[in-house]
This record gives structure tokens, sequence and C-alpha cells, in this order.
């Protein structure tokens, strides 16, 4: 039985421009059925968090134009539970909107905040890992994060170099010593090297509590505006309020704003199959590969003298390459896509062209 003053915080407002053409500011990528599964990232997040804290104390912290859209696949929560920003302003702001409508509900509450299109594949031992961190969050003013052991020197994630911890407190858990953001390949294989490196995945743990305290002290300025509207969180009043907010607010992320700042950070060295398919490379690890090494979201494809493809088409549209290698192949009615591997990093250059065009794609 989950206990009542967890809560769960979900960030679902991002846009997922690496994904396009699947995700779409109108439709990202936290929306759709990626894997294949019969449920999309969205869902599969709320139901592993549903493991953590009672349905009712999760929230979904998304842009306003998505809320019918998280109603629309997560029915069992209430309109209360989605809460609505104005526009992007990054994690930092994000989570002091959550903390402050949380404080609204429960002052003593302990808090997970993940993103909503991350892959877990152990879910029990995901369960187990972030219950681990919860008690050390709630029993000590401790700002908590989750490593992921690499397997490989990716360049695509942050990294947490971590040291030892006091005397007594779970191995798992080690205190962080500094964060980096996205390193070169060179770097990246000195980290893994190294054996006392990380991947950030961006999950946090913490009580209320402590959070409040390192908004306080690191980013007074968010933390003061936020305050300002206290009396509004919980009522009928917050969209009002957080619109006025939002007007004024930072855009900086929760790692730059606080994580990289505070003294007292814990990481909690983890082994859960994680993923936070961010890229269409990254899906591509994630799915059973043909003899050839396609890997093929789609039930109509068929490959001829073709290697090392990604596909991804609709249910029922045929898909044929012939003597096609180490592409990206993705289909979605409107838009047909066709782009190297090593090329994906471009994609995000693409959608800033066709926005800059007004393309209706995007």
């Amino acid at each position: 039985m989950a206990q009542e003053k967890n809560y769960c915080v979900i960030m679902a407002g991002g846009i997922g421009s690496r994904f396009w053409p699947m995700s779409k500011s109108a439709f990202p990528k936290q929306f759709h059925d990626i894997l294949g599964t019969g449920k999309s990232l969205l869902q599969m997040t709320f139901d592993r968090m549903c493991n953590i804290a009672p349905a009712r104390n999760i929230l979904i912290v998304t842009n306003k134009q998505y809320k019918d859209l998280v109603l629309e696949q997560l029915p069992e929560i209430m309109e209360d539970q989605v809460l609505c920003e104005p526009f992007m302003r990054n994690t930092a702001p994000c989570i002091e909107y959550a903390n402050h409508h949380i404080a609204s509900k429960c002052k003593d509450a302990n808090i997970v905040v993940a993103p909503s299109d991350h892959l877990i594949v152990n879910e029990a031992e995901f369960v187990d890992t972030l219950q681990l961190a919860i008690e050390r969050a709630e029993e000590n003013d401790r700002l908590l994060t989750l490593g992921i052991k690499p397997s490989r020197p990716d360049t695509g994630y942050g990294y947490i170099q971590f040291e030892d911890s006091d005397e007594g407190i779970n191995p798992k858990i080690k205190r962080v010593r500094t964060f980096t953001e996205k390193p070169n390949k060179e770097l990246a294989e000195q980290f893994i090297e190294s054996g006392d490196f990380y991947w950030n995945s961006g999950i946090f743990i913490w009580s209320l509590n402590s959070i409040q305290k390192a908004f306080q002290e690191h980013l007074p300025d968010m933390s003061s505006t936020f305050s300002q509207e206290n009396a509004a969180f919980g009522t009928p009043d917050e969209n009002a309020a957080v619109e006025r907010i939002y007007a004024v607010c930072e855009n900086i992320s929760i790692d730059y704003g606080i994580m990289e700042k505070a003294k007292n950070v814990d990481v909690v060295l983890s082994d859960f199959g994680w993923s936070d398919l961010g890229t269409w490379g990254s899906l591509a690890q994630q799915i059973e590969q043909d003899d050839l090494k396609n890997a093929i979201v789609s039930e109509q494809v068929l490959c001829y003298q073709s290697e090392g493809n990604i596909i991804h088409s609709p249910k029922d549209k045929l898909v044929v390459l012939q003597g096609i290698d180490n592409c990206i192949v993705v289909d979605t009615g409107d838009v047909l896509m066709i782009c190297k591997k090593d090329d994906e990093q471009r994609i995000k250059n693409i959608v800033t062209d066709l926005k800059s065009r007004k393309s209706p794609h995007v």
C-alpha cells in the first residue's frame, strides 16, 4: 500500500523535437505509443508511479494545450491533477509549481519527480530503488537523484560523479561530487573508465520541506514569486495565479538552478534498464531487430538488401526498402522523413527551419 504522503510529479510539457516527424507540437511523443505496446509513454509512466503513490497523489504538469490529451489518456485522474503551464519555462518553474500545489494538500509530503517519456525495463527494481530514495529523503535533508549505471560512453547524457557517503548509509546511496552536462566522446570515455560516474536520469526525490528550502536558497526570486500567490494554490484561482507567475518567471532547469549548486545532494546508484528515449537511435536500442539489424515499428515492412535501419510507419501502410542502409525512415501519413542515422542530431535543426517557414507539419 503506497504511503498517503507520497506524491509523484510527472513532467509532460515537452515537445520532443528530436522525435519529429512523429512528435509534433500538437501531439508530442509522450502521448504516442512509440514502442508499439498499446500504451503511450505517459500512460506507462503513470502506471509505474501508481506503485509509489496513490493515483490521487500523482500530478501531471503539462502545457495547457495538452490538458485534454492528458485527461483523455489518463481517465483515472481528476481534472485538478493536471497542472497547466501557460507556456514553457523549463523544469525549475515546473517543479516549483508542483511544490506549491502539493503544499496546499500535504505539508510533509515526499515527492518523486519524473519525466513522462522514459523507458524502464525492470519496473520492480525501479520501485525498490525509489522506495530506498524516499526513505532517505524523508529522514534527512537531502536532495536525491537516480544515477544510471552507464553501458557505453554516451555523449547524449549528463553525468554524475559520486563519492562515498557517511558510514551506515546504504551502499547504493552516494554523495554527489559534480554534475557534467553532455561531455565529448573523449571525456565520456574517461568517465566510464574511472568508475565513479553514472548517467543523470533526470528523476528526483526529496521531501517538500527540503526542496522548498533549496528554492529559497538558490532560486530566491522564483521562490518569492510563487510564495506571493500561496493563497491561490489548491483553489479555483490557481490557474490565474500561475499565469501571473509564469509571465515573470525565470526560464531555468532544476539542474542548473539547484542541483549543481546545492551541497546536500545524493545519487542512488541504479540499474533497472533505463532509456530517456530522446532520439530515434535510442528507440532502436529498445526494439527487437531483424537479422539485418533493422528496428521496425510497423506491421508491413519488407527489407531487401537493407541493413541497420529504423522504420516507423502506420499499420495500414506497406513500406518497402531496397538497398537502403543505416537510415531513419518515419512515415506519419502527412510527413515522410528519410535521414541518415549518423545525422539524426540534425532533425532538431530541420524542425527549427520548418518553424521559421511556418510549416503546419511541426
